[in-house]
């Protein structure tokens, strides 16, 4: 074919829908040294040209389920990630679809107490085999502390005792754990500061799991939401704690959360709040469907209308950056598990978590959006200040 000849066969493929929508994607990745089937490991290979316009037609959410599908991979789906994020490359690609979603989520109380369980019944019961896999012997679901540590466990570890030595815990305090998971700040809190910790789950799975390993220990664990009638009863607590559960309690209910906390704490107690905080984005319709149902990132200013006449901030300390690391550590895990000859979940399953950790990580790498924080509460002010400690 001439040059003439091979100009006008270029001309005619990029006229075709599925051309012009590749070259829209080319245009839009371009800026951040992303291409589509290149050598860099962080570069797009598409497999199914139905991939370029079903991104442009569906947003961020026909990214992630045409990776599901297999019409496209990355060698370094975190990098791709967050070289998109720290541009905003993914507001280029949100359809009307997502915009609809995202005010959905914001006028709409998605996680009323029957709808809560929604969560617990399609991911946290996925099964306790396969999140011990996935997060190791300390079965923390949330983000580690890497200040000095070398590995993931060694980083829960220091997760757990930071959050002990914020919230001054002695032994004798009644020390209670709103959405306990595994039960493993609870156990920590019991044998290593001799307290008397109690911890609620909506999960049926993490309370047989937390019930059994907490059976010779002080500590105990209850199947209960935090707005029970039950849990009432069983306060006042000296201290507090709320660890990658506020994500699931969506904007109508902040406000409620938190009184609920208040009329448990003790007039002198602390709570410590474990989030995911983001400004920009508070649910992805993607995540959403396929990870966490009816979830919702909180913000700033989200929490300061919340807190106000009830709490006063005393400290707050974000380590966002350690996500990244803890993300990658349990693909790490997750990686190695799915490699095991008994590993009982389909390809298509592989995919999905596949995405949801990598994608995770490179949104917390990027520095832009996802920000975690320890947030430290108190009735009224410390009296002499609080003293931080990191």
């Amino acid at each position: 074919m001439n040059g003439a000849a091979a100009e006008r066969a270029s001309a005619l493929t990029t006229a075709r829908p599925g051309g012009i929508a590749r070259r829209t994607l080319e245009e839009i990745l371009s800026p951040v040294g992303v291409a589509i089937n290149g050598d860099a490991p962080w570069d797009v290979r598409v497999h199914d040209a139905r991939f370029f316009e079903r991104v442009l037609a569906e947003g961020t959410l026909g990214l992630g389920e045409s990776y599901v599908d297999g019409w496209w991979d990355c060698d370094r789906l975190d990098e791709l990630v967050c070289r998109a994020i720290r541009c905003n490359l993914d507001h280029h690609i949100l359809d009307w679809r997502n915009k609809l979603f995202l005010v959905l989520m914001r006028t709409r109380n998605l996680q009323t107490l029957t709808r809560a369980k929604h969560v617990a019944e399609s991911h946290y019961d996925l099964g306790n085999h396969f999140f011990s896999q996935m997060l190791g012997p300390t079965m923390n679901y949330s983000c580690a502390y890497w200040r000095n540590a070398v590995d993931l466990d060694g980083a829960q570890e220091a997760k757990m005792d930071l959050v002990a030595r914020k919230l001054q815990l002695r032994p004798g305090d009644r020390l209670l754990d709103i959405g306990c998971g595994w039960g493993s700040m609870a156990r920590f809190a019991a044998e290593r500061f001799g307290c008397e910790a109690v911890g609620i789950t909506i999960s049926r799975r993490q309370y047989e799991w937390a019930e059994e390993r907490l059976r010779s220990t002080p500590a105990r664990v209850l199947l209960l939401d935090y707005r029970s009638p039950e849990l009432q009863r069983l306060g006042p607590f000296d201290k507090i704690v709320s660890i990658g559960m506020f994500e699931h309690v969506g904007r109508r209910n902040y406000r409620g959360f938190f009184s609920v906390v208040q009329s448990l704490l003790k007039s002198d107690g602390l709570f410590l709040l474990h989030t995911i905080l983001n400004d920009h984005t508070p649910a992805e319709p993607w995540v959403n469907r396929y990870i966490f149902p009816n979830g919702m990132l909180p913000s700033h200013i989200d929490l300061d209308r919340a807190l106000r006449k009830l709490f006063v901030v005393e400290d707050l300390h974000n380590f966002g950056a350690d996500y990244d690391r803890t993300l990658m550590a349990w693909h790490a895990n997750y990686s190695r598990y799915e490699t095991q000859p008994d590993f009982p979940y389909s390809v298509r399953f592989q995919r999905i978590w596949r995405y949801y950790l990598l994608t995770y990580a490179g949104s917390f790498r990027a520095r832009t959006r996802n920000h975690l924080c320890q947030i430290v509460l108190a009735k009224s002010g410390v009296p002499g200040g609080y003293r931080s400690v990191r």
